[in-house]
C-alpha cells in the first residue's frame, strides 16, 4: 500500500497529530479472514465480545471454551455458541439494536492477538440445529447448554501486535503462580 493511500485511508485527527501508521501496520488490516486468522480462531479456547447499543452504550463479554470453540463458516463468517452463562443478555440486546461487533481472540501463553470487526445477528437455538453446533467447554455444569448463537460478518480482521503483553507480563509464570487459587472477591 502506498503512503498516499495510507494518508487517505488513515486520515483522521489522531493521526495528523501523532502520524500515520507504518506500511506493515496499515496493510495488515484486510476485509477477510486470512488462512492464519483461521487458524488461529480454531487455536482460541478464549475472546472477548464488544458490543454497544443504539445509544453507544459499551459491552465486553469474555466467552470461551474448547480451542475451535468459535466457529469459521467462511473466510467472511463466525458462527459464535452462546453458553447459558449468568442470563443477563447485555451484548445480546445491544446487537437487537446495533449490529456491530468486536472480537478480540487469545490463545493463553501467545502474546499476539486476533481483531474481528463486523456485523451481528443472533440466531434462534432452532437454526443452530441445522449447523451442528454442539458444546464445547472444559468443565461443564449442570447449567452449561447452548441457548443461541451469534452469527458474525466479517469487516475488517487483523493480528495484533504484542506490545500490550510485553507491558503487562499478562503471561509471566511467576505472576500466575502467585495469582493461583486467589479468588477476586469482585462482587462482595
Amino acid at each position: 500500500m502506498a503512503q498516499t493511500e495510507i494518508e487517505e485511508r488513515f486520515d483522521n485527527s489522531f493521526t495528523e497529530k501523532f502520524g500515520f501508521p507504518k506500511g506493515r501496520a496499515a496493510t495488515k488490516v484486510v476485509e477477510s479472514l486470512r488462512e492464519s486468522h483461521i487458524a488461529f480462531i480454531k487455536e482460541a479456547p478464549f475472546m472477548v465480545m464488544a458490543t454497544s447499543d443504539s445509544s453507544g452504550e459499551c459491552d465486553a463479554s469474555p466467552k470461551g471454551g474448547l480451542p475451535g470453540f468459535v466457529k469459521v463458516l467462511d473466510e467472511n463468517t463466525l458462527l459464535l455458541p452462546d453458553v447459558a452463562g449468568n442470563k443477563l443478555f447485555q451484548s445480546y440486546q445491544n446487537i437487537q439494536t446495533n449490529p456491530h461487533i468486536g472480537l478480540v481472540f487469545f490463545i493463553p501463553g501467545l502474546n499476539e492477538t486476533l481483531r474481528v470487526n463486523g456485523s451481528a445477528k443472533v440466531i434462534s437455538d432452532e437454526a443452530l440445529v441445522d449447523l451442528k453446533l454442539q458444546l464445547e467447554v472444559s468443565n461443564p455444569d449442570e447449567k452449561a447448554k447452548i441457548l443461541q448463537g451469534i452469527l458474525v460478518d466479517v469487516e475488517e480482521a487483523y493480528g495484533h501486535c504484542p506490545r500490550a503483553f510485553s507491558f503487562s507480563s499478562l503471561w509471566d509464570i511467576d505472576q500466575i503462580n502467585q495469582n493461583k487459587g486467589a479468588a477476586a472477591k469482585l462482587n462482595d
